[in-house]
C-alpha cells in the first residue's frame, strides 16, 4: 500500500508541474502580446503620419469646408505635413481663427501660412470670383478636397422647391462648378487630384432624405464620369463614401433607432473626423478611385439594392411603417 501511494504521488507531481509551467508561460507571454500589439499600432500611426507629410509637402491643397470637424482635422494634418493650404469657408472670422490656431500649433520654419478664401456653394453667383481667388493664391493647385455638405431630413412632400434647389446648389452645382473652374489649370499641368467626400447615400438612398440622397447621387455620378474623362491628363479622381461624420457626444444620443438607421450607422458616433482624415491621406497616397467607409451591413445593402431590389424596397417600406407605428404610440 505504501508503494502504491508513492507511485501515485510520483505520477501526479509531473502533472502539477506542467500546470504551473503553463500558467507561468501565460503570465510571461501576455504582457509580451500587449506590448507587441501596442508597438504595432504605434508604428502604424507613425507610418501614416510620415506618409501624410511626404505626400503633401509643398503641394497646394484646397479644402472647401475647412470649418467643419473633418475640415479642421484635415487642415491640421496637411498643415503639419508642409502643404500649402487654401482654406475655404463661409465665415472670414472663423477662417482667421483657424489659421491662427494652425500657426500657433506648428513650427513656422517647416510650414506655410494658410491662405483664406470665402466660399459658399449656396451663393452660386459668387462662385466665379471664389474660383479666381483660389487659382490666384499659388497660380495652381495639386489637391482639391470637396467636403462641403448640406443635410435635410423630411418627408418628400414637405420640402419646398426652394429647399430642393438650395440642397442641389450646396451638394451638386457648387462642387461641380468649382471642379470645372479648376480643371483647365490641372489639365494644362497634366496633374492634380480631385477628392470627393460623399455620403453613402450617394450609392444607397433611405427614406425621408429624398432630395439629399438625390443630390448625393448626382454628385457621385458626375465625379464617376469625370474620372474616366480626365485620366488621360494625369488627373486622379477619388470618392470616399461614409456613413456620417460624427461631431460630438451628443450625436450618440441623437442617433436614430429606426430600422434603416442600421444601414448608415457605423457605430454610435459614426466615423470620427480623425478616422476620415486618415482615410483621405491613404486615398491620396495610393490614388484609390473609390472608398466606402462603412460596416458590413450597409455594404451588403448596396449590393442588395443592385441584385435584389425588391427585397431592398420591402425592407425600406417596413422601416417606414415601423417608424409610423412608433410615432402613433407616443
Amino acid at each position: 500500500m505504501v508503494v502504491e501511494s508513492e507511485m501515485e504521488s510520483n505520477v501526479t507531481e509531473p502533472e502539477s508541474f506542467w500546470e504551473m509551467d503553463s500558467w507561468a508561460t501565460t503570465v510571461i507571454l501576455l504582457p509580451c502580446v500587449v506590448v507587441l500589439t501596442a508597438g504595432f499600432f504605434y508604428v502604424y500611426g507613425a507610418i501614416v503620419g510620415l506618409l501624410s507629410k511626404t505626400s503633401v509637402r509643398n503641394k497646394v491643397v484646397v479644402i472647401t469646408d475647412a470649418l467643419s470637424g473633418l475640415g479642421k482635422e484635415c487642415a491640421g494634418v496637411f498643415h503639419k505635413g508642409g502643404a500649402r493650404l487654401i482654406l475655404c469657408g463661409k465665415s472670414w472670422e472663423k477662417l482667421e481663427e483657424l489659421a491662427d490656431d494652425l500657426a500657433n500649433s506648428s513650427d513656422p520654419t517647416v510650414t506655410f501660412p494658410p491662405k483664406l478664401v470665402l466660399l459658399d456653394f449656396a451663393d452660386m453667383e459668387s462662385m466665379p470670383e471664389a474660383i479666381a481667388e483660389i487659382l490666384e493664391c499659388y497660380g495652381c493647385l495639386d489637391i482639391l478636397i470637396f467636403n462641403s455638405s448640406m443635410k435635410v431630413k423630411a418627408p418628400a412632400q414637405s420640402l419646398s422647391l426652394e429647399m430642393d434647389k438650395l440642397l442641389m446648389d450646396n451638394n451638386y452645382f457648387g462642387p461641380v462648378t468649382l471642379a470645372k473652374g479648376v480643371l483647365p489649370s490641372m489639365i494644362s499641368r497634366r496633374s492634380g487630384h480631385l477628392l470627393l467626400v460623399n455620403s453613402i447615400q450617394g450609392k444607397l438612398a433611405v427614406p425621408f432624405r429624398s432630395t439629399y440622397a438625390a443630390s448625393k447621387h448626382a454628385v457621385q455620378a458626375f465625379f464617376d464620369c469625370l474620372r474616366a474623362e480626365v485620366e488621360e491628363y494625369g488627373i486622379s479622381v477619388s470618392t470616399i463614401n461614409h456613413t456620417f461624420i460624427s461631431r460630438s457626444e451628443a450625436t450618440e444620443a441623437a442617433s436614430s433607432k429606426s430600422t434603416w438607421s442600421l444601414l448608415y450607422t457605423r457605430k454610435p458616433l459614426g466615423v470620427s473626423p480623425d478616422e476620415a482624415a486618415t482615410e483621405i491621406v491613404k486615398t491620396l497616397n495610393n490614388k484609390r478611385r473609390e472608398v466606402v467607409i462603412a460596416p458590413s451591413l450597409p455594404k451588403v445593402a448596396i449590393y442588395a439594392r443592385s441584385f435584389f431590389p425588391n427585397v431592398f424596397f420591402s425592407v425600406m417600406a417596413a422601416g417606414v411603417n415601423n417608424a409610423a407605428a412608433a410615432a402613433e404610440r407616443t
